[in-house]
């Protein structure tokens, strides 16, 4: 049956192109998503598949429920865009000022939509059920998933499968790692308060941009001298902003950064020893400080059984050599929630290929993919599905 569901799949991919670029060309922001919801529903109802809207908030759930008995597999992508200009110089370039999808979650959300096409032209033949979750707000915390969970878009599911096109990897490649696969992700803001002054009487004062500047350095010790070295961290500071004169001491400085963890027990200490670095160095010179720490998604990990079957899949789809194991990354997803609740893994798909301009990592504002992304995702998460309902 694979087979015919992959030649399927190469059969409409003209139409997944087309819905892919009106998602690029019309995207919208986390938390603000509206028409893109309605299209995915609509997509859905009309295959067939019992639709819920409004899930957790802004989310789509659609259930495709085979002829026969079976487990129920879960497949999911992410819909919301980032607020980025679009750069490139193409056909489907962003029609919304400001606003792009810089990240692949339209290739994602088609993807999803080819399969569903797919497997409900046979889905009497089908083993079990198969629900399609389409997310909204994964780009900013607290994120989509915790609402829908709470929603029940997981009620019954015995595995879930979630993919990401990246632009590090070249088209007709897969990624896959066991355990560990994306980091936690948190961020802080850190306020100094000290006394400004006179840039000619620096000894009048309690010079906040000098503290600000030690406390960068000193932060940086933490990774290196109190985190097991066997144990990845880091710590960056991405943003520091003090005074808007050159003969003015500022009375205050503000940084702002992010942690990136995997394992818990770590992820504490580097919220305990950002604090603690942070007051012993203004105190250390009569300065004051507050700090907002904001803890964003666990780390996503990845179950053993699950993998193995993403990774055996595509293999035999795709041959040895275009399937490789990931190292972690320290980006973040919180299709971690997920995989907390029930057991899963998260595989990375190439997009990369700079012939037609897909080059630019993510985020950037001439970030695209391979269209052609969407047909290895969708051939491996047919292969996937059928492995457990087939």
């Amino acid at each position: 049956m694979l087979d015919r569901l992959t030649r399927r799949l190469q059969e409409i991919y003209p139409d997944l192109v087309e819905i892919r670029r009106d998602f690029h060309m019309y995207p919208e922001l986390s938390y603000q998503e509206e028409n893109t919801p309605r299209k995915v529903a609509n997509f859905l109802s009309a295959l067939g598949l019992e639709v819920r809207t409004g899930v957790g908030g802004r989310g789509v759930v659609g259930t495709l429920r085979g002829g026969k008995p079976g487990p129920t597999i879960a497949l999911r992508a992410d819909f919301d865009a980032l607020p980025i200009q679009d750069e490139k110089q193409v056909d489907y370039k962003s029609r919304i000022p400001g606003v792009m999808h810089a990240c692949g979650h339209d290739v994602h959300t088609t993807t999803l939509l080819g399969v569903a096409k797919v497997l409900a032209e046979v889905r009497e033949h089908l083993a079990g059920t198969v629900v399609f979750i389409h997310q909204f707000a994964e780009e900013v915390a607290p994120g989509g998933a915790i609402p829908m969970i709470e929603d029940g878009c997981l009620n019954g599911v015995d595995v879930i499968y979630g993919a990401h096109v990246w632009s590090g990897i070249p088209i007709g490649q897969v990624g896959v790692t066991y355990g560990y696969m994306m980091a936690a992700t948190d961020d802080f803001e850190i306020e100094i308060t000290g006394k400004g002054g006179h840039g000619a009487t620096p000894h009048l004062t309690v010079d906040s941009l000098v503290t600000g500047s030690q406390l960068v350095l000193n932060l940086q010790q933490i990774v290196s001298r109190r985190v097991n070295p066997l144990k990845p961290a880091v710590l960056t500071v991405g943003s520091f902003v003090s005074g808007n004169a050159y003969n003015v001491i500022p009375n205050t400085a503000k940084l702002m950064g992010t942690v990136r963890t995997f394992d818990e027990d770590v992820r504490d200490l580097m919220e305990e020893e950002l604090k603690a670095v942070t007051q012993a160095t203004c105190q250390a010179v009569g300065a004051t400080s507050t700090i907002h720490y904001h803890r964003g998604y666990p780390a996503v990990w990845n179950h053993e059984e699950p993998t193995r079957v993403v990774e055996s899949q595509a293999k035999e789809l795709l041959g040895d050599d275009q399937v490789f194991r990931m190292e972690p990354i320290m980006g973040g997803e919180d299709f971690a929630y997920y995989l907390q609740k029930v057991p899963g893994s998260f595989f990375f798909v190439g997009g990369a290929n700079p012939e037609i301009g897909a080059e630019y990592p993510h985020h950037h504002p001439k970030f695209d993919v391979d269209e052609k992304a969407m047909l290895v995702a969708g051939q491996v998460f047919l292969s996937t599905v059928l492995h457990h309902v087939g």
